[in-house]
């Protein structure tokens, strides 16, 4: 991914203008954008070892079932967040970064970052007709 980093910045110095911020945040622009597109390829495929998808008891196929109707019904509450959301709930949990990364990634402030975070949560508790266990 560093590599990657470098080509894109080697591509893309002729438009580098510097518009009074510092080569650094160009050049760490290019590496969040490319952090995020990773992110989003990884989480479209979700790999998970055979003996994770398995339940308790192998020969229960209404158990089966039921945790991919689960999965399947996360996914398409998700899809209801806003970008922003959807890159915060990507970066903490399919990245598992901290608060502080997260909101150096974005952009943003800590603060924002937690209330992001938060809408985000309670919009998929409300899509996945949990939101009264808040």
């Amino acid at each position: 991914m560093t590599q990657q980093v470098f080509l894109n910045a080697i591509q893309s110095i002729s438009s580098y203008k510097s518009q009074g911020m510092p080569f650094s945040s160009w050049l760490y622009r290019i590496a969040h954008n490319q952090v995020v597109d990773h992110l989003r390829k990884k989480s479209r495929r979700i790999l998970v070892p055979l003996d994770e998808t398995l339940p308790a008891n192998e020969d229960d196929p209404k158990h089966t079932a039921e945790q991919k109707i689960e999965i399947e019904e996360v996914v398409a509450a998700s899809k209801e967040l806003t970008a922003a959301q959807q890159e915060v709930i990507s970066l903490r949990f399919g990245g598992e970064l901290s608060i502080a990364e997260v909101a150096q990634a974005m952009g943003r402030s800590e603060g924002a970052v937690k209330a992001l975070q938060h809408s985000a949560i309670a919009a998929l508790r409300k899509a996945l007709g949990k939101g009264d266990a808040a």
